[in-house]
């Protein structure tokens, strides 16, 4: 199965927009110069129209400098609260945490004292354990999204 990692740019779909914008007024300008019966209504009109037509390029173009794409928020916020126990006693470890993804597609490894954790959707983690430099993992455990770890 493909999966889609590329990011969707409200600046691509801008590039599309703004041109057909710019030729909706100009359309209107046209029509408003070919039917206005005296110069100075029809000059105040395009005048307005053009104005406009500036505006709504700018607003637009602004909007989508200062919204972030919805997966970004979302991966900001896991990471933002992603949280983890360590549970110290004489000899061991244990690290319970969530992690996303199915039980083949998590990998960890605790390499001079630092546990390094991957899931899926890009998750990494790296977690420093103070004293576990010579220990290894001795059972990993992974139930409805919720690794747990022994470290010897």
């Amino acid at each position: 199965m493909a999966s889609y990692k590329g990011a969707y740019s409200n600046e691509q779909s801008l590039n599309f927009v703004i041109p057909i914008i710019v030729l909706l007024f100009l359309g209107i300008i046209y029509i408003m110069t070919q039917r206005a019966d005296s110069g100075f209504t029809s000059f105040i009109l395009i005048g307005v129209a053009a104005l406009t037509m500036f505006y709504w390029v700018k607003v637009l173009k602004k909007m989508t400098k200062e919204q972030k794409p919805l997966y970004s928020q979302a991966r900001e916020q896991e990471t933002k609260n992603w949280v983890y126990d360590l549970i110290k006693s004489e000899g061991e470890f244990v690290f319970v945490s969530e992690v996303p993804g199915p039980e083949d597609k998590i990998a960890v490894r605790l390499i001079d004292g630092i546990l390094y954790i991957r899931g899926t959707a890009g998750f990494s983690k790296e977690v420093p354990i103070e004293g576990a430099d010579n220990m290894q993992i001795s059972d990993f455990k992974y139930r409805n999204g919720v690794l747990t770890l022994r470290i010897k």
